[in-house]
């Protein structure tokens, strides 16, 4: 059949790559053709990737599908190899989704608008490419190129900091993606003798310990920055704090998502055995990131910067996931990520529509604009509910997964269980004071005048270094505009919050799409366990195990939480 012979993943990649390069030929002047030309661009390729999915995507495969093999460089044993799976198909469709809303959020950008959607269609196609690529070299030259847009927009469209927010996110991105490379070169170099980056194929390959140790912290190095493992985390602060709110929207919803899906898909699926001395590790740091997270949200007096912290706070969850050697704590991870990927788009996009009318990220200048905005009150306020765990929210199924999986666990012991469940725990409970505290600060606090919050000069001065120039926020107080929601705003959160309460009262509508494949590297990795524990007593495990749970009980959590 054609349908089979039709490059699908190919296609999702170079159709918003190609159509960014007809943007400059586009004969617009104030941006109105080409948000509409972007946005159509994004719905198109959505479509297409729901297309694919739903004609030629079995979940309960675990192999790659979907798999195109083209020889690129073949001296140097490069190739265009994409294909997906369990763990990659649904982020797929989380970054299609997110970019797109996030196109459509970027509505009122008057500022070099080309330029603006040019790199968000880029930046389109390097996400996709990161998920889909199934050599090892595509996936490092993928990620690299998603750096590129992010910090011209962040850098050109931010606020006031932009420059050093930017700067400080290219550092540190870019000199931990070092670290792919050399872990790629190594890899696809070990051997006898023949060069392959081929994922599938490194996955069968005999690494010797002390060499998987030495990969493992290389890549956790790498990809710990992307998901913002303390202390490796600063960056994303200042990044959220001074980019744009569509920017904000990729930056939580996706790019975070990228360091997770790295864990699995290159340090758990490739070096499993390492992954056993890791794994308490990675459990403690996200023990360390969910607490940390929430007390420093405490400490925020910018909205932006507080809900860049409870980021850092709900990625610990992710960590926990994947260092619990359950098959419901990896179906946790997975579905924290994609939960967190949609509750915290909706919170940043939300946070840049009350920042278009106040022109303040102060939440204490705010004042009561609970009055003055009923519909974004409400709006935010199922937002943040989501990202507290409310039951019936996605968030609280993500969350209650993880718990019930490191609680289960029986590779580690019953002190070591209750000891991480019970502190972050603490962090479940810190959540909902400082989401509701900057509810109250924002939507409850004191009466202030209506007005914007930027410095009251003459338009001569709106491309000076100080003023932040994205959509409305080059505007002087005099002509801003205060109102309520727009339709178009109210559409987009209601897309955000479709899927998350859907997703919440039933978790299986996304569970099932990568259900098979975690369960299948989860019994990777408890093979690996397994062996190791049989030959080294010593290891780690023989002091922190004991088992506790019958298998068919922990089967019996896993089909509840279904």
């Amino acid at each position: 059949m054609m349908a089979d012979q039709f490059p699908w993943l190919t296609a999702i990649i170079l159709f918003p790559l190609l159509a960014s390069f007809l943007i400059p030929v586009l004969p617009d002047k104030d941006g109105k053709i080409v948000r509409w030309y972007a946005l159509g661009v994004g719905i198109a390729d959505f479509a297409l990737m729901c297309c694919a999915f739903w004609l030629h995507y079995n979940p309960s495969d675990t192999n790659f599908q979907l798999v195109e093999n083209y020889a690129w460089m073949p001296l140097l044993g490069l190739n265009w190899s994409v294909g997906v799976d369990g763990i990659s198909a649904p982020l797929v469709l989380l970054a299609g989704f997110v970019t797109t809303l996030a196109i459509f959020s970027a509505w009122q950008v008057d500022r070099r608008p080309k330029l603006f959607y040019f790199l968000m269609l880029v930046l389109y196609a390097a996400q996709i490419g990161v998920f889909v690529a199934k050599d090892l070299m595509l996936f490092f030259i993928m990620w690299e190129v998603e750096l590129v847009p992010v910090y011209l927009l962040v850098c050109i469209w931010g606020g006031q900091k932009r420059r050093y927010a930017a700067t400080k996110f290219i550092l540190y991105t870019a000199a931990a993606s070092i670290f792919i490379l050399v872990a790629a070169l190594a890899m696809g170099l070990y051997g006898d003798g023949n060069i392959s980056f081929d994922i599938t194929s490194l996955a069968s390959q005999d690494y010797p310990l002390t060499l998987q140790l030495l990969l493992y912290a290389g890549l956790f190095m790498a990809f710990g920055v992307k998901l913002a493992i303390f202390p490796l985390h600063t960056w994303l602060p200042d990044a959220h704090g001074e980019a744009s709110s569509p920017v904000s929207m990729i930056l939580a919803g996706v790019l975070l998502k990228m360091g997770g899906y790295g864990l699995i898909r290159l340090n758990m699926e490739l070096l499993p055995d390492a992954h056993i001395y890791f794994a308490p590790v990675l459990a403690v740091l996200g023990v360390v990131n969910i607490i940390y997270g929430a007390l420093n949200s405490f400490a925020q007096t910018n909205m932006k910067r507080r809900l860049a912290f409870s980021s850092i706070s709900h990625m610990g969850f992710v960590l926990l996931g994947l260092a619990s050697f359950t098959d419901l704590g990896m179906n946790g991870a997975m579905l924290q990520m994609i939960s967190h990927g949609l509750i915290a788009s909706v919170l940043f996009f939300l946070a840049g529509v009350t920042y278009d009318r106040t022109h303040t990220m102060v939440m204490k200048d705010m004042g009561g604009i609970g009055q003055a905005m009923p519909v974004v009150f409400a709006l935010f306020t199922i937002s943040a509910m989501a990202s507290l765990a409310l039951p019936g929210m996605s968030g609280f199924v993500g969350e209650l997964s993880v718990f019930v999986g490191v609680t289960t666990s029986d590779v580690y012991s019953s002190t070591f269980c209750t000891v991480t469940v019970f502190l972050a725990a603490v962090g479940v409970i810190l959540t909902p004071i400082y989401l509701l505290s900057m509810l109250r600060q924002v939507f409850y606090g004191k009466d202030l005048a209506l007005i914007c919050d930027i410095d009251n000069a003459g338009s001569e001065n709106l491309e000076d270094e100080g003023t932040a120039c994205f959509g409305t926020d080059c505007l002087l107080p005099n002509q801003s505009f205060y109102g309520d929601a727009r339709p178009r705003e109210v559409f987009i959160a209601a897309c955000f919050l479709v899927l998350i309460i859907g997703i919440g009262f039933y978790p299986k509508v996304a569970m099932q799409m990568y259900d098979a494949k975690t369960v299948a590297v989860n019994a990777r990795v408890r093979q690996s366990y397994t062996v190791i524990s049989q030959t080294n007593p010593g290891i780690y495990a023989g002091g922190f195990s004991s088992h506790k749970v019958a298998e068919v009980e922990v089967n019996s959590v896993l089909a509840t939480v279904k």
